[in-house]
């Protein structure tokens, strides 16, 4: 009963591999949509009026940069934070593959 099962699991992967493999992959041009539209002259005035739009708003959304601009990167060992109070604050960023320990206030 068991070989069955097995035998009819086996014959069904073998048919989705030789369905999956006759269907060849290729890659579309726009020779294959030849009833596809070019943008109208509305479609590029909207589009030239939101680019407008956008530059006039680009000054009044928030800046995700810090006011005091990037912060440095420290070597391992160096020290990356300092305790003001109950809080840390950064004064480098550790390189890649360390990190800064809360407690030693380095790079490790």
């Amino acid at each position: 009963m068991e070989s069955c099962s097995t035998m009819l699991v086996l014959l069904c992967v073998s048919l989705l591999l030789t369905v999956c493999h006759s269907q060849s992959s290729r890659e579309l041009s726009a020779e294959d949509f030849p009833n596809k539209k070019t943008p109208s002259s509305a479609e590029k005035d909207l589009v030239e009026t939101m680019e407008e739009l956008l530059g006039k708003f680009q000054s009044r959304l928030p800046s995700y940069e810090k006011k005091g601009g990037t912060i440095p990167l420290c070597d391992v060992g160096d020290r990356c934070a300092v305790k003001l109070g109950p809080r840390i604050g950064k004064l480098c960023n550790c390189a890649r593959g360390s990190s800064c320990n809360s407690f030693l206030l380095k790079c490790i």
